[in-house]
């Protein structure tokens, strides 16, 4: 079994972040959301190799798995961002008749992979959402999958598509991709996943769809947080910091120095971070970063940034000078 992982969007609604890192290494509670991925998926028998299909500043991805991970991956460049079916399409150029599964690179989901691998079957992972017109969608009949589509402006259902696919018919995704990329596209260039899915499907695929409850977008700054709540309801650890007071749930680095302050619930504060003389809740600090006489909610702060008596939410981007002593 081989696992794509497309990590190549430039994050636009994430920026002032993303002009420095690729979204999937942003932190959330303690590491970059493709740490949280891939220590989901260690675990899975017969894994045999991942394919990370990067883009911008896509070495620190490459660095960053090297460095942390003793997998056999295997890197490709997207030099065109022309929707989530051409990094499929350019990864695929990879796989034979092996059993794939798909996660998307910013988005964590808390589930039993296993249920995606089922023999004779292709599986989608869906959730049902409020607002469909969001998302692409699935029609389901008698258990199996008949239609998807992309955004649709009137819904015929409210199962969202939430980004992994099982695939057991590989020479079947294959041939579907290659051939929605070499027709017709959208207006905007973009190949659309869910065009080569919905061949697949009237070429005979078994399609099936496996409700996936812990879905948790990275896409923008809301989510980002919202998801760093979320994993932190799990961490139970509390650092003594003798002068400085945590609040339950956080995580501080242990190389982290914090001074005089007050942290949590809700905080992540990175490698190296400092944070003296402040109240901070409901944040991300990153690795290196430094927070001085602040009060400060609902705030990312980034690597190597600075903040200094600040009294309000922020979100500042690496190396970023706020205030001063």
């Amino acid at each position: 079994m081989k696992v794509i992982i497309p990590a190549a969007g430039i994050g636009s609604r994430l920026r002032p972040h993303t002009h420095t890192a690729p979204k999937a290494l942003l932190h959330v509670a303690g590491k970059p959301i493709l740490g949280h991925i891939l220590d989901r998926l260690m675990g899975l028998a017969g894994l045999e190799e991942f394919i990370i299909v990067t883009g911008f500043l896509g070495d620190k991805v490459r660095d960053y798995v090297n460095a942390h991970y003793q997998i056999h991956a295997r890197f490709v460049h997207q030099e065109e961002l022309r929707g989530l079916g051409y990094a499929i399409y350019l990864a695929s150029k990879h796989l034979t008749d092996e059993p794939l599964l798909i996660v998307l690179g910013d988005t964590i989901l808390e589930t039993d992979f296993t249920h995606f691998l089922q023999p004779g079957k292709d599986v989608l992972g869906v959730q049902e959402v409020e607002d469909p017109r969001r998302f692409g969608i699935v029609e389901v009949t008698d258990g199996k999958i008949t239609r998807l589509v992309e955004k649709p402006k009137q819904p015929t259902s409210k199962l969202a598509v939430v980004g992994t696919y099982g695939i057991t018919n590989t020479r079947l995704l294959k041939s579907c991709l290659e051939e929605v990329v070499s027709g017709e596209t959208t207006a905007t260039g973009e190949i659309q996943m869910t065009n080569a899915l919905q061949l697949m499907v009237d070429r005979g695929s078994m399609m099936i769809p496996h409700i996936v409850r812990g879905w948790y977008d990275c896409g923008k700054l809301e989510t980002l947080l919202s998801t760093n709540r979320h994993l932190l309801d799990g961490f139970n650890e509390v650092r003594e910091l003798g002068d400085s007071v945590v609040i339950a749930p956080s995580f501080i680095s242990p190389t982290a120095r914090v001074v005089r302050s007050v942290i949590g619930p809700y905080v992540s504060v990175g490698d190296r971070a400092r944070v003296v003389e402040s109240v901070v809740h409901n944040a991300i600090i990153g690795e290196g970063a430094e927070v001085r006489r602040c009060l400060l909610e609902n705030s990312m702060i980034g690597n190597a940034a600075s903040v200094v008596g600040t009294f309000k939410h922020l979100n500042v981007g690496d190396f970023s000078e706020i205030g001063y002593e």
